[in-house]
């Protein structure tokens, strides 16, 4: 057995501690921790392991691992040099990678627990019979009730090849064929009669994974409804015998009139004995045709039929037999099986699986498109850029398609299976952004959270973090998101120690940030760390070629939205849009599109002229006119400061007012705005 010392007693220590006592190979002779505190000693004095301050003394010849836990080099480089020369030293950094995997591990365990007793959960729910198997026909999942219809124990069969368990099972063949089985009769080796379902279980990749398996025993109906010889001698234990039946069952005489329902398929139809007893067999029927009718005329039964039925129209399989008594047809019994559950759940997960995409980076280059020069030269520029971990100032005007770079660099990058992070600084007040990008500590304010929060940098460890309209930041938050650049470490609010990150920045602007520094809303030093690798996205009024083709992704992506099947625009509608500058760029070309097709007939495919709202540029009346200066000549400071005033009241009344907007047409900041306002006096005059 091999001896080992353990130098470090923090989260890389009793990792290692944990790991090493699981196994029958190390014996731990000893930890060490300047610490008295530390997590490790507390660990190792309940596991009667020696602990101490300095691992000198315990340095013996015999000693055959030391672990350096502490990621001081000094430490490591002394107990290098003391150690026997066949004593193996293990560096910090592996013990940190080591607790890393354990807490990876644990969470992982903790979570495929979580998911696996939520689907024994549902599975156990349910009095049909189920059974799951993966690709090769192992069974992996076995509710309750189809192990009391095969008499097996469920835990000793779970990793059995299928066949050892029901050698008649069809679900090998399912895995073959990749086809869905819909109520097909079976029997089992205990001679239990069932009705199953199978169903290949597919992955949105199409990847086979396993197979489905539904089925429910309906032995002693079908006994009773092949062998019954006088309906009205035994009509009371019959009833009996439906009442109490999870199957919801019908029964109708031989002229079609219901003559006996049970509670279940009350509950599954939504259907009283009033409303369903004497009268016809199509009473229950919303959807699809009477199977007791179709019974009743060919004397033939009829296996797996959909439909619907009740007030709510209820998805249901039904089976239906004939009842025949001496050679005489003397009814009909309809077994109906709700299939609308399983959809329900299998609903609930794509739900789930979209909420789950729309946490991660949903777009690539591919979904870029565009042809022309100027738009070649950003792609290139973004996919060379997404190879290397250099920060990213993507620049454009509004509506030209920055996150949809900023996805595609992510996802091009070797960052792209973890997380990316979104923000626009624009849409969180100054006073929130700090805390939620940096996180905070307890206490550090008013309502803070106990325990305090981590921040969107640290939620992006790893991965990317997209910061939008990187221009309206305050002064404070980008001193720190340049101390961010610089030392790759972040402090929170209310914090004093520094932590590590490992963060690609994308950042995003409209802004002349040139300009923004010579009025000093915009720090130079952050300006050259974000323009390490700057990308231009042309406007759409520069790349007028690439209208055509997105149209065509338009439309298809419209399509989608609004349930419409259109094809395409008129030659004369595509000349209309190309002789447009289109100032909102590709968001405006998207939204003009979709208002035609909300204006366009239903028997319709392709958007002419007419259905194009007009396109033309907001006119104001004090537009129309230029500002003009007083005759009189005066002070060359004086007039500049009258032209400025008038621009900005014609900008303001372009924009009914709105200061956002006003700022980003006059290409100023929404600060430098409010500062002209106050100085010209039109603080009370335009209120938003």
């Amino acid at each position: 057995m091999k001896k080992a010392l353990i130098v470090g007693a923090s989260k890389g220590g009793t990792a290692l501690l944990k790991i090493f006592q699981e196994t029958a190979i190390v014996e731990i002779v000893a930890v060490i921790d300047r610490d008295d505190k530390a997590p490790g000693l507390e660990l190792a004095k309940r596991m009667n392991i020696r602990t101490g301050n300095d691992w000198r003394p315990f340095l013996t010849d015999d000693i055959d691992i030391v672990v350096e836990a502490t990621g001081e080099k000094d430490v490591f480089a002394e107990i290098s040099q003391k150690r026997k020369k066949n004593t193996l030293v293990i560096p910090g950094e592996v013990a940190y990678v080591i607790a890393e995997l354990v807490e990876e591990k644990e969470a992982l365990i903790s979570t495929l627990k979580s998911e696996t007793a939520r689907l024994d959960l549902i599975l156990n729910s349910t009095h049909d019979g189920m059974i799951v198997v993966d690709g090769f026909a192992y069974i992996t999942h076995m509710n309750d009730s189809a192990a009391a219809m095969i008499k097996v124990d469920k835990q000793q069969v779970i990793g059995k090849h299928v066949l050892e368990v029901i050698p008649t099972s069809q679900l090998p063949r399912i895995l073959k064929t990749r086809k869905t089985e819909i109520h097909q009769e079976q029997e089992l080796e205990n001679g239990r009669k069932i009705i199953t379902t199978r169903i290949p279980m597919i992955d949105e990749s199409g990847r086979l994974f396993g197979a489905l398996a539904v089925f429910k025993d309906v032995t002693e109906v079908m006994k009773l409804a092949e062998e019954v010889t006088n309906l009205k001698d035994i009509r009371m234990m019959l009833e009996a015998i439906i009442h109490s039946s999870e199957e919801a069952i019908s029964v109708v005489d031989e002229h079609g009139k219901g003559i006996l329902i049970n509670p279940a398929y009350t509950r599954i139809t939504g259907l009283s004995e009033e409303e369903v007893i004497g009268k016809p067999a199509t009473a229950d029927i919303s959807e699809g045709e009477s199977m007791h009718m179709q019974v009743l005329k060919t004397r033939r039964p009829v296996r797996g039929v959909r439909m619907k039925v009740g007030p709510k129209s209820r998805d249901v399989i039904v089976n239906v037999a004939p009842i025949i008594v001496d050679g005489m047809l003397k009814g009909s019994v309809g077994i109906i099986h709700d299939v609308s559950e399983i959809q329900r759940l299998t609903n609930e997960l794509n739900r789930a699986r979209q909420i789950i995409r729309t946490l991660e980076a949903k777009y690539s280059f591919d979904d870029i498109i565009g042809t022309s020069e100027e738009m070649m030269v950003a792609i290139e520029q973004a996919k060379l850029a997404a190879k290397t971990p250099v920060t990213i100032l993507l620049r454009g005007e509004s509506g030209t398609g920055k996150e949809l770079f900023a996805h595609a660099i992510h996802n091009a990058s070797d960052r792209k299976y973890n997380k990316f992070i979104r923000v626009n600084c624009a849409a969180i007040s100054e006073t929130l952004l700090e805390s939620e990008l940096f996180g905070y500590e307890e206490g550090a304010f008013s309502g803070a959270k106990r325990g305090g929060k981590r921040g969107l940098f640290e939620e992006a460890n790893n991965g990317s973090i997209f910061l939008d309209e990187i221009g309206e930041l305050s002064a404070n938050t980008q001193a720190k998101l340049l101390r961010v650049l610089q030392e790759r470490e972040i402090v929170r609010v209310g914090g004093t120690k520094p932590i590590p990150i490992n963060v690609r920045v994308i950042a995003a602007t409209n802004v002349n940030l040139e300009k923004a520094i010579a009025e000093g809303t915009f720090r130079e030093d952050l300006y050259y760390r974000l323009s390490r690798m700057p990308i231009h996205i042309p406007p759409l009024r520069a790349r007028k070629q690439d209208i055509v083709a997105l149209c065509r992704h338009l439309i298809h992506k419209l399509n989608q939205d609004y349930g419409r099947n259109v094809e395409g625009l008129t030659e004369e509608a595509i000349r209309y849009l190309l002789s447009y500058d289109w100032p909102g760029n590709v968001r405006e070309l998207e939204n003009v599109l979709g208002r035609a097709m909300i204006f366009m007939k239903f028997n319709e495919v392709l958007i002419d002229v007419h259905h194009i709202p007009p396109l033309q540029m907001p006119q104001n009346k004090a537009l129309a006119e230029e500002p003009t200066f007083a005759s009189s000549i005066g002070p060359l400071d004086e007039m500049l400061e009258k032209y400025e005033a008038q621009l900005i009241e014609a900008a303001l009344l372009e924009h009914q007012g709105n200061k956002t907007a006003t700022a980003k047409a006059l290409g100023i900041s929404i600060r430098s705005l409010y500062y002209k306002l106050e100085k010209y006096d039109f603080a009370k005059k335009y209120t938003q």
